[in-house]
C-alpha cells in the first residue's frame, strides 16, 4: 500500500538531452505549462499530430530518429523537438521554427 508521500516514477523511453526553451516560450508560458507539455512529450503523448505522424514518432523512439510533438498553449501552437541523437530537446512556438 502506498503512503501519501510516495511518488510513482515512470521511466521515459528516450533521453531528452539538454533542454532548450526559447525566450518567447519562457516569457509567455509559465513553468507549470512548460513542464506539463514537456512531460507529455517525454511520455510519448505527441499532442496534436495526425495518426501517421504519431506512428512515425513511435517508430522514431525505437529507431533513434528525430521526435516532434505539437501542442496548443496560450492560444498558440508549441513544438517540442528532440534531436535524433537525443543531445537536445527544444521547446518553441511553431512560428519560431
Amino acid at each position: 500500500m502506498k503512503t501519501e508521500n510516495e511518488h510513482v516514477i515512470h521511466e521515459v523511453p528516450f533521453p531528452a538531452g539538454q533542454i532548450v526553451v526559447t525566450r518567447r516560450i519562457a516569457g509567455e508560458l509559465n513553468s507549470l505549462v512548460i513542464g506539463h507539455l514537456f512531460s507529455r512529450h517525454l511520455h510519448c503523448d505527441w499532442g496534436e499530430l495526425c495518426e501517421e505522424d504519431w506512428k512515425m514518432n513511435d517508430a522514431a523512439v525505437r529507431n533513434g530518429e528525430r521526435l516532434l510533438s505539437s501542442y496548443q498553449a496560450a492560444g498558440q501552437k508549441v513544438f517540442i523537438i528532440t534531436e535524433w541523437d537525443r543531445s537536445v530537446t527544444t521547446i518553441l512556438f511553431a512560428d519560431e521554427y
